[in-house]
């Protein structure tokens, strides 16, 4: 039994770790694009606001679920780590927490409430998404920076939380280029031309900063030969962002071929700017203080859980794939009735 658990020493917290990084990038994949929504209804008017909402009314609260399952898996399985990371990360955390309340309000009551009100409600699901996209870009600054509080780690999140409300954005226009048509999707395309610079810009800040704060990091990237095997990373998302450029050159169309293109390229550029930062990170849970070894709980504990995260993730999953195949299609009239 004791060489049992001496295995599981190293294999649960991968798995665990496995677990909440695939949890951290769905979320950042599924909420990104609503989040992205809410950062662009400054710029729709009255009816397209209600046809962005309807393009993720049977989505987003479901998405947030990957969140809620990636601070649990930290929660339980590295609760050390948790506790370093929210304690730095107090504040954002507050903010992302009323701004994802202020969104879930406001999504409700912009259709329900009365027709004077409406024009409040959608400033608060703006003002709601814009709070949880810029927290959340300061907390992976923070992090980035090794979680310390200082003029230059603080610019640097400044930053991060710039660019990924951008990222969020643009992910969000190529959402709505693939749910939606005419006027609206045509509009949506000039949203993504403009985002993806910021996408650009921000995974360039990203992948310059990381190595220059951590020699630890900047080993691991630039070792011979593994140089030559990781350059392939940052090749194939220089590839996935010209695909995605071009295909935004060729819409909107009249067909709507090829309107599914640019979202499907653009999670493909942030899965692999999160498969980069994995790997620079790995095997820290708390950046070159705490690796996922020493703050993992105990064998016994994690062998428990992983029972029930056994039950729980198909679960998640599942739901998942149904919502997105049952509302599968173009977004249709935004109605509650």
């Amino acid at each position: 039994m004791s060489e049992i658990f001496q295995s599981q020493d190293t294999l649960l917290p991968f798995i665990f770790a496995a677990l909440m990084g695939v949890s951290i990038l769905i979320y950042v994949v599924l909420d990104g694009f609503d989040l992205g929504i809410g950062v662009l209804f400054p710029f729709a008017d009255d009816e397209e606001r209600d046809r962005m909402i309807a393009s993720i009314g049977p989505f987003w609260d479901a998405n947030e679920t990957w969140l809620v399952l990636a601070i649990g898996l930290l929660l339980v399985a590295f609760p050390v780590a948790h506790g370093v990371i929210l304690s730095a990360l107090y504040l954002p955390v507050a903010i992302m927490l009323i701004g994802l309340i202020l969104r879930g309000v406001a999504f409700e009551f912009r259709v329900k409430a009365p027709a004077p009100w409406k024009r409040s409600w959608n400033g608060a699901f703006f003002a709601g998404s814009l709070m949880t996209a810029l927290s959340q870009g300061w907390m992976l600054g923070l992090y980035i920076m090794g979680l310390g509080h200082t003029p230059f780690t603080m610019g640097f999140a400044v930053v991060t939380a710039v660019f990924l409300t951008v990222a969020y954005s643009f992910i969000g226009a190529c959402w709505v280029i693939l749910k939606t048509d005419g006027a609206l999707q045509a509009k949506a395309v000039g949203w993504a031309k403009g985002g993806i610079w910021g996408v650009i810009l921000g995974m360039g800040a990203v992948s310059a900063a990381s190595p220059l704060v951590s020699t630890r990091i900047f080993d691991k990237w630039f070792t011979m030969p593994e140089v030559f095997v990781l350059a392939l990373l940052p090749a194939a998302a220089a590839l996935l962002i010209v695909g995605l450029w071009l295909s935004l050159r060729r819409l909107p169309r009249s067909d709507d071929k090829g309107s599914a293109w640019p979202f499907f390229l653009a999670v493909g550029v942030f899965v692999l700017g999160f498969g980069g930062m994995a790997y620079s990170f790995y095997p820290y849970v708390v950046p070159d203080r705490l690796t996922i070894y020493e703050a993992a709980s105990a064998p016994e504990s994690l062998l428990i859980m992983l029972v029930g995260v056994c039950v729980v993730l198909p679960l998640i999953a599942g739901y998942t794939v149904l919502s997105y195949t049952v509302f599968r299609g173009k977004a249709t009239e935004l109605s509650y009735y």
